[in-house]
């Protein structure tokens, strides 16, 4: 019922900047299907469905280590072979293994079913701590609340930072969280007031990308040594105050890109760059490609609808 509620609530409309998409609920069986926590689900549509969608994403379930039914199973092939993105989360991902999809990719599932994985398919190299894993047309994400996740970078992917961070927003989500899954496999309960300090400068770095912000300067809003600051940063959010800085600014300079006209070095300076070029260079190394073509890409306003 959680990836239910997933996939229905980031690809629900989310006002004017992010309409919805066409989204079908189906199964090799349609009709009423109990779900893990005793509410039944209706499914209303069958496996043709899939003939028309642009996106498949298929949920996890308690019988995933029973091999799905051969129609299942070719009904995903012809889809991903006609073109469609197909995706899947938790142990989702085993049904996309059984279908041979995974074939030679990286995937990745919830990390306590990631050994299982390896074992049942030994053509398929698991990367058991990624929150997800884009293969192109094939992407798989790890387990519970990583649907998330998955669903966010699809839709960054397809329809640009903007309409990506419209929806987190609008679900009260970080449109992007770095780091992997063992950050949440022992997490401690914060025990004092220093978490809420650190989300305190956390929210003021986002409202002042435009300044340097060295870490030395944030550990002190936080009242905390530097030391201090980066060990609790990282373990409240997995990963380093330079790395999630990095990210801020290259996604919100991905928002500035799709929904402005100004000047690359303009952005630049707006995200804390100190010149066009070293926006640049970051952006390579880590979006694939530089600004401008980011912008042509995705500054055309909204994309025709898609079918999910």
């Amino acid at each position: 019922m959680l990836a239910v509620g997933i996939v229905a609530e980031v690809f629900a409309p989310h006002g004017p900047a992010a309409p919805g998409f066409d989204l079908a609920l189906c199964g090799d069986l349609p009709g009423s299907v109990l779900t893990d926590v005793g509410v039944p689900l209706t499914v209303t549509h069958g496996l043709d469905r899939l003939a028309g969608a642009d996106l498949v994403l298929v949920l996890p379930g308690a019988a995933f280590r029973t091999p799905p039914a051969p129609a299942v199973l070719d009904a995903l092939r012809a889809a991903h072979g006609r073109g469609a993105l197909v995706a899947a989360h938790c142990v989702g991902t085993f049904t996309l293994a059984a279908a041979g999809l995974l074939d030679g990719l990286r995937a990745t599932t919830h990390w306590r079913f990631a050994d299982l994985l390896a074992r049942a398919h030994p053509t398929v190299t698991v990367e058991a701590d990624a929150l997800y894993l884009d293969e192109g047309r094939i992407a798989t994400g790890a387990g519970a609340a990583a649907g998330f996740d998955l669903c966010l970078h699809l839709i960054r992917r397809e329809h640009g930072a903007a309409r990506a961070n419209h929806i987190a927003r609008d679900v009260v989500l970080p449109a992007h969280r770095d780091g992997g899954q063992t950050q949440y496999l022992a997490a401690p309960v914060p025990q004092d007031g220093q978490d809420e300090r650190l989300a305190e400068v956390l929210a003021w770095a986002r409202e002042h990308l435009h300044e340097p912000l060295p870490v030395v300067e944030l550990a002190r809003r936080a009242v905390m040594s530097k030391r201090s600051f980066a060990r609790r940063f990282t373990a409240a959010t997995g990963t380093t105050p330079h790395a999630w800085l990095r990210e801020l600014r290259l996604s919100r300079a991905e928002e500035l890109l799709e929904t402005t006209e100004l000047p690359v070095e303009e952005v630049a300076r707006r995200v804390g760059y100190g010149s066009a070029s070293v926006l640049r260079e970051q952006f390579v190394r880590r979006r694939g490609v530089p600004p401008r073509s980011y912008r042509r890409a995705f500054a055309r306003g909204d994309r025709s609808s898609r079918r999910g």
